[in-house]
């Protein structure tokens, strides 16, 4: 038994050490042989020994090269297992599909959490499911509705990629040492997007990257340059009203509305 690896800070590592939280996440995981699995930071590999055992095979991505350098050793060198010593948000997932789909889970540190969620949104259609421990405030937020205070950019472009299910949340306790923040276990799956809504996500995420950018303002002051009056008018949207207010759809028919490009409206 190796001795256990000092958390970093800089990482933001909280190591689950709970065994029924374990067991619970596997579960919900329902790993099975030949699948291919990526999990991101395995830390001390926890959820990493199961998760193979059942698999046969995986992937892991840790940042912290010790971690990295141990893990497989700490496992009792399982055969199958390959570990990729990198950052996660630069990680290249769609080269691990090999022409397949892959399942992505972790326990992800909640410092990079949402950068990390859009970095894997852009790689959705190489993945068949996600399943995560984030932060709860970050799951409150994926699955926040229009009219919430947590609602915004992240809820709506997740709500565009992936249908989701909060399955259940995680005490401080559970983990060495305990964050100060409750945590959650969320399943993400990507859903198929119509060739139309490809060719609107480079005008669909402007506009709701700048209306949460600047949201205590009105749609009319935060698109200004991007949406005149008449976009606002023939899309049935209220130049008046606040980003939160707008369900996912609203967005979509906002963003038909002008050229992805210019900002004007289409002929």
């Amino acid at each position: 038994m190796m001795a256990g690896h000092r958390p970093r800070k800089r990482f933001g590592q909280h190591f689950l050490r709970d065994q029924q939280v374990i067991d619970r996440i596997v579960a919900a995981i329902r790993p099975e042989p030949g699948q291919a699995i990526v999990e991101i930071g395995p830390g001390e590999g926890v959820l990493t020994r199961p998760v193979i055992e059942r698999t046969g095979q995986l992937d892991v991505v840790e940042l912290d090269r010790d971690l990295a350098a141990t893990l497989a050793d700490r496992l009792g060198q399982p055969k199958g297992l390959t570990v990729h010593q990198a950052d996660a948000l630069k990680f290249d997932f769609a080269s691990l599909a090999g022409g397949g789909k892959l399942r992505v889970i972790g326990n992800l540190p909640y410092n990079i959490s949402t950068p990390l969620i859009f970095h894997l949104l852009a790689q959705a259609e190489v993945i068949s499911d996600m399943l995560f421990m984030l932060q709860k405030e970050v799951v409150d937020r994926l699955v926040a509705s229009p009219g919430s205070s947590a609602y915004g950019r992240l809820s709506v472009m997740a709500s565009l990629y992936c249908e989701m299910d909060w399955l259940f949340d995680v005490p401080p306790q559970a983990f060495k040492p305990p964050p100060k923040v409750d945590s959650a276990i969320i399943r993400m799956v990507p859903k198929p997007l119509s060739d139309s809504d490809r060719a609107l996500l480079p005008a669909l995420e402007q506009l709701v990257r700048t209306s949460f950018g600047q949201r205590r303002k009105t749609l009319r002051k935060s698109l200004k340059g991007l949406v005149d009056d008449e976009c606002f008018e023939t899309a049935g949207v209220d130049p008046t009203a606040r980003p939160e207010t707008l369900s996912l759809n609203q967005f979509k028919t906002l963003a038909r509305t002008r050229n992805p490009e210019t900002g004007n409206r289409k002929p």
